[in-house]
């Protein structure tokens, strides 16, 4: 008897067992059975190159299916053809290792063997980790389908980087996997640094090996979170101990990622109690995890990190007046503005001075931050971090964003009213998480006070456009422009405005967020020690806070000039959005494309709004293509954008 065909065998009767008592396929998988549901395929020569053998899944046809367990591992007896030929092949390959090439077809990212399942059997029988062979891709219809996407985008990676093995289960991963190691998805990258990503990936793939048991997400998708954190030198020059200690760093973002239900979002203030339990509970629970007694003379120092300076931002100006309000609503916090944070360098200097200072807080203002302060986040564990953005997933980092669509809703009923021709001009910024609820939104409020009402959408970030003259051209009279306006300039261009046709500008209304009052609640959880033990925030999940009217967050300052019918239908608009009776997402949707949503259909999710990429009806425009959007929104949207596509064709 020989001993390893015993040993093989077992090990396949084994996995014929398990996948029985589990319901699983106990054999080999044919392609073939795959194609009759596929339909047509193309076919194309990737030529002889290594593979991993874990990718080889099974069979091209149902010949030798069931000589074979699904690990590959024999099932026949020993006395056996088959059994004499495995028995040949292991000697041949103790004695001068197995040379010639197996024969393979790839489909979507898997190897099924036309000629070579015994090779591969005895391979994988001595733990061999990759086997030479002739590769031929079956590509597949392209559709919708989130696997498909992301196969293709897989095509588009090896095209530049032919390294098999990576796999990826979201859209857009093998763009961010480029951009991680300096590279992108258009030149084919230079030799040495595919082999630094094969090997660094073969590195970090056997160090994972044990915590990807606990978790549903891919080696791959593993890989590229560990990359946005630690450059990849810190694979190819570390040793296996290190890499493992820096995977028990970012195990609470591997776990968010793994987690189906990743995002908490707080919608409300009172949300966070009543998630806790009860009041008792939540009590004894800001008690027993109060943190610091902070006082005026040991303060809470809470840090804020700005790309630009509060007179050359109204973005920035509105956050610096909230910061002015905290310091002056607590005692017992003491703050500090960094500027000109415009680089992962500059805004690692500016966290690591105020770490060094004592302060225990980060805000940062814009999510083109997030990659970095993230980084920051892993390195300073015992500070807290907290990015001004909406749906980016990381356990380590904090969003916080304002409702806006709610005061959106009220400004484009507003403009429907007074806009006389039903044309109505918007200006948006980037295209970004939360723009097109924004946009739908106040389309959606104008066309329930005049059906007739058409939104003339113009992006202010696209290149070469005039957006303002463009709407005038147009006949556009009333106009939906930037939301402030910078300190330092004078101009009546913003907010919701009307020009007259001698060149008047009348100011109509605003959108204000109350930034103040959102750090005051922020702080304040940190104050009173509820920051950290709220049931929200899990070790696998990321927490978001999204507030608005309800909370006094969000507010739409109304000139005094419009008429009396006008101020009343505002604020009866207004206190049944407060309320949660009138709701822009509620009812019947209707994209350019079509129908959305039935008229009985659940209003739309949180989620649902935020990531919505689809404009209404009634709007007359369309989102960028992302080679269209000036820099400073191509890094935006590369971040949290929700565009289509992008110069490699994946999702934002």
């Amino acid at each position: 008897m020989n001993e390893y065909y015993e040993k093989a065998k077992k090990r396949g009767e084994r996995a014929y067992r398990r996948a029985v008592l589990t319901g699983r396929y106990p054999y080999l998988p044919a392609l073939d059975d795959f194609l009759k549901q596929e339909g047509p395929v193309s076919e194309e020569s990737v030529g002889l190159i290594e593979i991993p053998l874990s990718m080889v899944v099974g069979t091209r046809t149902r010949g030798r299916q069931s000589a074979f367990a699904w690990n590959f591992m024999p099932l026949l007896p020993e006395k056996s053809e088959f059994g004499a030929k495995w028995i040949a092949l292991n000697e041949a390959q103790v004695e001068e290792g197995i040379r010639d090439p197996i024969k393979v077809y790839e489909y979507m990212q898997r190897f099924y063997v036309e000629e070579g399942n015994k090779r591969v059997s005895v391979l994988r029988f001595v733990g061999a980790g990759e086997v030479l062979a002739n590769v031929i891709r079956l590509r597949p219809a392209r559709t919708e389908a989130k696997e498909r996407v992301v196969y293709y985008e897989f095509l588009e990676f090896y095209r530049v980087c032919p390294v098999y093995g990576i796999t990826m289960s979201e859209p857009g991963s093998y763009q961010k996997l480029a951009e991680a190691v300096g590279e992108d998805l258009t030149e084919y990258w230079p030799e040495e640094k595919v082999k630094s990503l094969r090997s660094a990936y073969g590195y970090f793939a056997e160090a994972y090996e044990p915590y990807g048991r606990d978790l549903t997400i891919t080696c791959g998708d593993a890989f590229l979170l560990y990359l946005q954190i630690y450059p990849l030198e810190s694979l190819t020059e570390a040793t296996g101990a290190e890499i493992r200690k820096n995977l028990e760093r970012i195990q609470n973002e591997l776990r968010t990622r793994t987690n189906a239900d990743r995002l908490a979002l707080v919608e409300t203030p009172e949300q966070v109690e009543k998630t806790g339990g009860s009041l008792a509970g939540n009590l004894t629970g800001k008690l027993l995890h109060r943190g610091p007694a902070y006082t005026k003379e040991h303060p809470l120092r809470a840090a804020f990190l700005y790309d630009k300076t509060p007179e050359a931002s109204a973005w920035i100006y509105g956050h610096e007046l909230g910061r002015n309000e905290l310091a002056a609503r607590f005692p017992e916090v003491e703050t500090s503005a960094f500027t000109g944070c415009t680089t992962d360098e500059k805004i690692r200097e500016a966290v690591e001075t105020a770490a060094a200072e004592g302060h225990s807080a980060v805000f940062t203002i814009s999510p083109t931050m997030m990659p970095e302060i993230l980084r920051c986040a892993i390195r300073h564990p015992d500070m807290k971090f907290l990015n001004c953005s909406i749906h980016l997933q990381h356990n380590a980092v904090r969003t916080y964003y304002a409702r806006m669509h709610e005061a959106k809703f009220l400004m484009g009923a507003l403009a429907a009213s007074l806009a006389e021709n039903h044309l109505i001009g918007y200006r948006a910024d980037y295209p970004i998480y939360g723009a097109m609820a924004n946009i739908n939104a106040f389309a959606i409020g104008a066309a329930m006070v005049d059906p007739e009402a058409k939104i003339l959408l113009r992006w202010a970030t696209e290149k070469d456009t005039d957006w303002r003259k463009e709407m005038e051209e147009s006949g556009v009279t009333v106009f939906s422009g930037p939301d402030l306006i910078k300190p330092e300039e004078a101009s009546r261009f913003y907010g919701l405005y009307r020009k007259g046709g001698d060149g008047s500008v009348e100011n109509l209304a605003m959108p204000v967020v109350n930034w103040g009052k959102y750090y005051e609640f922020i702080v304040g959880s940190i104050l009173d020690g509820s920051f950290g033990q709220n049931p929200l925030a899990r070790s696998d999940q990321a927490m978001n806070y999204w507030l608005g009217m309800s909370a006094g967050i969000v507010e739409v300052i109304f000139s005094e000039k419009l008429s009396y019918y006008s101020k009343k239908m505002i604020r009866l608009f207004r206190q049944a959005v407060t309320a949660g009776s009138l709701h822009p997402f509620d009812g019947e949707l209707r994209s350019q494309e079509g129908v959305i949503k039935g008229a009985d259909d659940p209003r739309l999710t949180a989620e649902q709004m935020i990531t919505m990429d689809w404009l209404n009806d009634n709007v007359i425009g369309s989102v960028p293509k992302y080679e269209r959007l000036n820099d400073e929104a191509r890094e935006a949207v590369s971040v949290s954008g929700v565009l289509r596509e992008t110069p490699s064709g994946v999702r934002g």
